[in-house]
């Protein structure tokens, strides 16, 4: 690493830490010509996912975006913002796991559902009502009907 201060190229490592569970490394470094210290941070460059929108565009996939949609299913739910958290973070972490680098929105929204499907089914409803765009209340007792044989295991 080379050093901010004298431009030397040869600089020292002489402490190592883990922040934001694991995702940072902070290293303090000292420069072995000038004598000063500064401190790196070393982090991941991920390559963005980007997500292809029902009318073909495409954007970056944002997390909080995803977060506000699910949390406007939970409100009023017996739903913690942790559950929510994990809940982003392990479809985030599935993208990512999939190697994959444009990813549809239906597959995102599919992920999303079935992971609310177990967290809390009122969630879920009102979530697929939204994403699915349920054109009339025909198409929600649809999905609900479709919810109760799932669990009555038909």
């Amino acid at each position: 690493m080379k050093c901010p201060f004298c431009s030397y190229a040869d600089t020292k490592v002489i402490d190592s830490r883990a922040q934001d569970d694991n995702a940072v490394i902070r290293r303090r470094r000292l420069c072995e010509n000038c004598g000063k210290r500064f401190t790196t941070y070393e982090r991941i460059d991920m390559i963005p996912i980007t997500v292809i929108k029902r009318d073909g565009t495409r954007e970056i996939f944002d997390k909080t975006k995803l977060m506000g949609g699910i949390m406007k299913s939970c409100n009023k739910r017996p739903v913690t913002a942790k559950q929510i958290e994990n809940l982003v973070d392990d479809v985030e972490n599935t993208l990512i796991g999939s190697g994959e680098r444009e990813v549809d929105s239906k597959v995102i929204g599919g992920m999303v559902m079935d992971r609310l499907k177990e967290l809390d089914e009122v969630a879920y409803v009102r979530f697929a009502s939204v994403y699915r765009q349920f054109k009339d209340i025909n198409t929600f007792i649809d999905e609900l009907e479709k919810m109760l044989s799932e669990k009555r295991g038909e």
